[in-house]
């Protein structure tokens, strides 16, 4: 009998075994071709099921060759599809309308197919790991990328790529440039509302695959918001953290109604004392986007964005000795104090910069798309500070005037200017304003000529006028701040909102045409881009000329700039591929260049375009459990124009000597970045995935420099002209060497825990031109920053909460919390006749923040 039965259940299990099908796929998703990480696979009508790995590839044993499998991916909408159908490339469409055509004006590269280098950071990223930190920071573990708070302020943070800081870094949102339009900068706190509003971001190093113009010297952060979601739904969240953080957001999305229009929106208030004394903050942050499906052909989406608000700062950088003399260490912070009980940021920024946008894209046969963006942004607000012949005493540089946790004794100021009486006051706080108002036209053509050539084209149009002035904002005591600097109000008794110091608007036209062919046969790739655009710069000067004087505005000096650049890819198997991109690029001089004595009179009209020559070899590996990239680079920049500011300490004939704000216009540097990155992705089971990346850079100034011009703030003439002796040394401000190891698990299906650990070295310092004028100063380095590491947590834990879906969010940073210099200014200076090099004594330093964390709650419905 034993025998019978051992017989019967040896031919059922290979019955069993018989009618099971093990089949394979690939998912991913329908637009940027992209692996979907963890989409999940079953078999419909069982619990039987697989998670695609990192290449979004799986492998399931169904009961019959005849079932039905169901893929689905959060934030996709979910298919069905026969087992016995072909599964090798499964594609979803997203759940958002019109993101797959704003990933086609963003130039969104495509993994194994775009030759370029480029990291992905996808929204459950950012929520899982974003807490309190600046949004900057979600990247810092991309190779090539150095990211810091610097003085600490919300919203103050900044990023490098590849040693090129945001000037030359091309940021996008959904394609749209937001750099600058006069110096290319990019003021975080403006985009504040970020972090709620992003589907995805697409780090590209180096020239990239963007067809703009744009200065993508080291690279292109695209960021594209979310769309407008196909299903009905919403969410509201909290989260509090140290130093009385706080923030409240919610979303709502109307989903797609039977006439074809959607909308989602969102917002938030976020408020908290900052880790920094002195730089408390409160913000207001929206996202709005509208999208009508006309019909198969016509879409219109119309897309907000914006963040009103203001925050204290830390601008004033110090010796390591003042904080660990003070008794708020790190946290120490000179730009603050108390007047009448009322705490009082000198050094604050305010600002609110919405950006609307109106997309039409247009099907108009199966092989050709038109996609139009017009856009609109406004920006009101500015940055504080102090003014006048005395205004050191504000500034932390005069002694008796900050007690020793580094408050400003306002009290004392406040008095001293209403013993002046009629003389006004010889300190003030006042606000330097950078108003503007931005329109562009985006407009790119797309023709698939067949299945392995399609051929692009577009239109590329800005215009843009920014009104920068003084304004008083607090007289201390006062009865009024007399100002000379106005010609046509040579004595101007200003009291608060007035202007003075200065007053004039930089207006930038752009106008620009690019043009692209991609090729794709087989396992090869390639594509060719070239644009051109001319960049007009004006400038208008309300206080240096009278009304009546022609020469008030200049006139318009033009400036052609023009992009090449090429590359190709090649799949050599299904695992191992090999990419080659090269590209020439000359940038139009930058506005202060053109005007480098900031006024009408002797504008720099032969200003030299800044010449770029980029090379970059990459090889990446794909498998199942192991992705991995390793990547060669070189840009040569020649011509390079930048405006520098920095703190001098000069007499004027005052008690005490007085720290003031001078800046530094240099004209036709040559630099030299070059170095290797690597990344990888180890995922041995769906519920362990370590990451890692490291970053070796040699990023160094290749000449001397001669009659650099130095001037103090809003005064047209120089105080003096000084050579630079910088050839051979390594460029500061970015970590030269950067790695990263990151870890995520599944602890329990509901319950991740994660780990990041950051490592930086080969950090110098940036260095006051003044201070390298002497050939002795030639080949000496600036100070190093010691080396550092930070460790950060974080947890995820999703549950239910009255039926509703709900996840616990938590994050701690540089939970060891150690104590490192994140930036620095060389403390180098002529001794004697003879260069002495910069210390960690005589060093100014920003340290970062030690130990923070953030918890949170956010239910879905």
């Amino acid at each position: 009998m034993r025998k019978l039965l051992l017989s019967f259940s040896l031919v059922m299990g290979t019955l069993i075994t018989v009618a099971q099908t093990t089949v394979t796929g690939t998912i991913t998703d329908s637009e940027s071709g992209e692996a979907l990480i963890g989409a999940t696979v079953l078999e419909k009508g069982t619990n039987n099921g697989a998670i695609a790995d990192i290449n979004g590839s799986f492998t399931l044993s169904v009961s019959s060759s005849n079932a039905t499998l169901v893929v689905s991916y959060v934030g996709y909408q979910t298919i069905e599809v026969a087992a016995n159908s072909d599964l090798s490339s499964l594609t979803l469409v997203s759940g958002l309308i019109g993101l797959d055509e704003v990933l086609v004006i963003a130039s969104y590269g495509v993994d194994r197919k775009t030759p370029v280098a480029m990291s992905n950071i996808k929204a459950d990223v950012i929520e899982a790991k974003i807490g309190s930190q600046e949004f900057p920071e979600v990247l810092k573990s991309t190779p090539g990328v150095f990211a810091t708070k610097e003085g600490g302020g919300w919203g103050d943070g900044r990023i490098s790529v590849r040693g090129f800081n945001s000037e030359n870094v091309a940021v996008l949102i959904n394609g749209i440039p937001v750099n600058d339009m006069e110096n290319g900068r990019v003021f975080w706190s403006n985009w504040a509302g970020l972090t709620d509003a992003t589907h995805t971001i697409q780090v590209q190093r180096g020239l990239g695959a963007v067809n703009l113009a744009v200065p993508s010297i080291g690279g292109t952060i695209n960021i594209v918001s979310k769309a407008s979601e196909r299903e009905e739904g919403g969410s509201f969240s909290f989260t509090s953290g140290n130093d009385s953080y706080q923030k409240v957001g919610f979303e709502l999305s109307s989903g797609l109604t039977e006439n074809g229009w959607a909308f989602t929106i969102a917002g938030s208030r976020a408020e908290g004392n900052g880790f920094v004394d002195g730089t408390e903050f409160l913000g207001h942050s929206y996202f709005a986007t509208i999208a009508k499906q006309i019909n198969d052909a016509h879409e219109i989406t119309f897309t907000a964005i914006g963040a009103k608000q203001r925050h204290g700062q830390r601008q004033q950088q110090h010796r390591l000795s003042t904080y660990e003399n003070s008794p708020r260490g790190i946290k120490h912070n000179s730009n603050w104090g108390y007047l009448r009980g009322e705490l009082i940021q000198v050094e604050d920024n305010f600002y609110h910069k919405p950006q609307l946008s109106l997309n039409h894209y247009w099907t108009i046969n199966d092989g050709m798309e038109l996609s139009t963006a017009l856009y609109g942004s406004w920006g009101t607000g500015g940055g504080g500070g102090a003014l006048g012949e005395n205004r050191g005493k504000l500034e932390g540089n005069v002694d008796g005037y900050n007690f020793a946790d580094g408050t400003i004794n306002l009290e004392r100021i406040y008095d001293e200017n209403v013993a002046r009486g009629g003389l006004g006051s010889d300190a003030i706080m006042r606000a330097s304003r950078n108003d503007h108002n931005w329109y562009g036209l985006l407009s790119s053509l797309r023709y698939e000529v067949s299945d392995k050539l399609s051929v692009l084209g577009g239109l590329d149009w800005r215009y843009y006028r920014g009104a920068h002035f003084r304004e008083v904002t607090n007289l201390l005591g006062g009865q009024f701040y007399l100002d000379d600097d106005n010609v046509n109000n040579p004595v101007n008794a200003a009291r608060v909102g007035d202007k003075i110091d200065y007053h004039n608007d930089g207006i930038v036209k752009w106008l620009g045409v690019f043009g692209q062919v991609e090729y794709s046969v087989n396992d090869l790739s390639t594509f060719a881009s070239v644009s051109i655009a001319n960049t007009g710069y004006d400038r208008e000067d309300f206080f240096n000329y009278l009304d009546s004087d022609s020469q008030q505005k200049v006139g318009t000096f033009n400036f052609l700039g023009y992009m090449v650049k090429g590359g190709a890819n090649y799949n050599l198997n299904t695992n191992w591929n090999v990419f080659a991109n090269i590209g020439y690029f000359e940038k139009a001089p930058g506005f202060d260049a053109v005007f480098p004595n900031f006024d009408n009179e002797d504008p720099n009209s032969s200003a030299e375009n800044q010449k770029i020559f980029s090379t970059e070899l990459g090889l990446g590996y794909r498998s199942s459990t192991f992705n991995a990239n390793i990547n060669f680079y070189r840009t040569e920049w020649r011509d390079r124009t930048f405006t520098d500011s920095f703190n001098f300490t000069r007499d004027e004939g005052l008690p005490t000597e007085q720290d003031v704000t001078l800046t530094a216009n240099f004209l036709g540097v040559d630099a030299l970045h070059q170095g290797i990155e690597v990344d990888f992705i180890y995922q041995p089971i769906p519920d362990f995935k370590l990451t890692g990346m490291l970053s070796l850079g040699d990023w160094t100034w290749q000449n001397n420099l001669q009659d650099v011009g130095v001037f103090d703030e809003g005064n047209p003439t120089p105080i003096a002209t000084v050579d630079a002796f910088i050839a051979g040394i390594h460029v500061g401000d970015a970590a030269q060497t950067t790695a990263a190891l990151g870890v995520s698990y599944n602890l329990l299906p509901n319950l991740t825990l994660g780990a990041d650990f950051n490592y930086y070295d080969n950090l110098y310092a940036d260095f006051d031109p003044t201070d390298r004028s002497d050939p002795s100063s030639e080949g000496i380095d600036a100070w190093k920053a010691p080396s550092y590491g930070l460790l950060d947590f974080n947890i995820k834990y999703d549950f239910d909460l009255a039926g509703l879906d709900a996840s616990f969010i938590g994050n701690v940073f540089n939970i060891g919390n150690v104590e490192y210099v994140a930036d620095a200014q060389d403390g180098g200076s002529v001794v004697s006749d003879v260069y002495q090099a910069g210390t960690a004594l005589n060093s100014l330093v920003f340290y970062g923040f030690g130990t923070t964390w953030t918890a949170g709650v956010k239910v879905r419905f």
